[in-house]
């Protein structure tokens, strides 16, 4: 036996299971995304004949045509605004509400945190007619506001869950040292755990943008005026009472979900770090 052999480590078959699992997952991820972009690119006879193969004739105006109408840029800053509308108000809420569960003892908080996460249990198709009435009474019908306010309200559960175990795995050293030198929680909340905490805010911020961006409900119900449309309702341009421009539909989708892939292929190490920040501790 020579001296490789002796060093090489054995063979672990659970190493080939997870790679095996994980290429089963990259595989049923990556191939309706392929679809998706080829797709753009085919006639919508070609596109009937062969869904999934490469195109015999690469119709590239089907992503010039979009890119170059006023229709898709106007659906992309309405998206672009109500997702930063929804993005700002959940991590400036969920963050305080956090920070009070996380080092702020008061009588009822635990039942209040419960009640809290009972948001996780709801989807928001369930609120619609509730949520209708409360936006229309306050004026907030047709307005981005009016989209963006529902959106913060069932993002809160899962925000403050993420939020709060991060703030109480923070050292507590750091907490005691500012209160004994007379530094206010607000303060400490300001200065000490938001500078630190960023990997949690990516991860919190990048979720809440994805779901507000694809977000097709709320919109729906809150937006009567075709200006205000986000692009999930504009595919409905595509779509007419007999039939679909399916090509033209799957080219605009490609185009639409691109800032959320770059968002994610940036924001990727952040989002590992704040998710796996808080799994040490039980």
């Amino acid at each position: 036996m020579s001296d490789i052999d002796t060093i090489r480590p054995p063979f672990d078959p659970a190493v080939l299971y997870k790679t095996l699992f994980l290429a089963v997952v990259a595989v049923l991820v990556l191939v309706p995304l392929l679809a998706t972009v080829l797709g753009g690119f085919k006639s919508l006879g070609e596109l009937r004949i062969n869904p999934f193969g490469l195109p015999q004739h690469w119709e590239w105006s089907n992503y010039a045509d979009i890119l170059f109408s006023q229709r898709y840029w106007q659906l992309l800053r309405n998206s672009l605004i109500i997702s930063a509308l929804t993005v700002t108000l959940t991590l400036i809420t969920a963050s305080m509400a956090a920070f009070t569960f996380a080092h702020v003892t008061f009588y009822g908080s635990s039942m209040l945190l419960s009640y809290l996460t009972l948001g996780l249990l709801f989807p928001a198709a369930t609120a619609v007619l509730p949520l209708f009435i409360k936006v229309r009474d306050l004026g907030l019908l047709d307005t981005y506001f009016g989209v963006a306010l529902p959106q913060v309200a069932f993002s809160l559960a899962m925000s403050v869950l993420l939020l709060r175990r991060f703030f109480k795995d923070l050292p507590p050293e750091l907490l005691e040292a500012a209160l004994m030198d007379g530094c206010s929680y607000i303060n400490f909340f300001r200065y000490v755990t938001l500078p630190l905490s960023r990997p949690i805010l990516a991860t919190v911020g990048t979720i809440t943008f994805v779901h507000s961006w694809n977000a097709y409900l709320l919109p729906l119900v809150m937006l009567n005026s075709d200006a205000l449309y986000p692009w999930p309702l504009g595919v409905m341009v595509y779509q007419g009472e007999y039939s679909s421009e399916w090509h033209l539909i799957l080219a605009f989708i490609t185009l639409t979900i691109l800032p959320t892939i770059i968002l994610f292929i940036f924001a990727q190490k952040h989002i590992v770090a704040g998710l796996t920040a808080g799994a040490v501790k039980g």
